[in-house]
C-alpha cells in the first residue's frame, strides 16, 4: 500500500499555519537543514532526536506548506517548499532564516 502525504496547494497555503509551524524550535531546525535546497532523508536532518519524536514535526511543516516529502521505499525524503513560500509570502522564509542580514 503506497503511502499517501497531502501538501496543501501553493495558493492554500496560509500565512498563520506557516508561523505556527516555523514558531516551534525544532520544526525551525529542520527548516535550517532543509535550507541549502537541498533533498535530505528524513533520519539525516536531526539524527540526535528520536524519529517518533519527529514525525509530528514533519507533519505540522508538510500540512503548513513548508515543506514537502517524498515517499522513497521505506524512507521518506523532505525539501523545503521555498519557491511556494516566496510565492505566497516573499521575503518571509529570507527573514525567518536570518538571510536577510547575510545580503545586506
Amino acid at each position: 500500500m503506497a503511502v499517501v502525504l497531502l501538501h496543501p496547494d501553493t495558493d492554500r497555503i496560509e500565512l498563520v499555519d506557516v508561523l505556527a509551524a516555523l514558531g516551534h524550535p525544532l520544526r525551525l531546525a529542520i527548516v535550517r537543514a532543509l535550507a541549502s535546497g537541498e533533498e535530505m532523508f528524513c533520519g539525516a536532518i536531526l539524527p540526535e532526536v528520536p524519529r517518533s519524536s519527529l514525525t509530528h514535526h514533519w507533519r505540522a511543516l508538510r500540512e503548513s506548506g513548508v515543506i514537502r516529502q517524498r515517499p522513497a521505499g521505506r524512507k521518506l525524503y523532505l525539501t523545503l517548499r521555498r519557491d511556494d513560500l516566496e510565492a505566497r509570502f516573499p521575503g518571509l522564509l529570507a527573514l525567518v532564516l536570518g538571510e536577510a542580514e547575510s545580503r545586506a
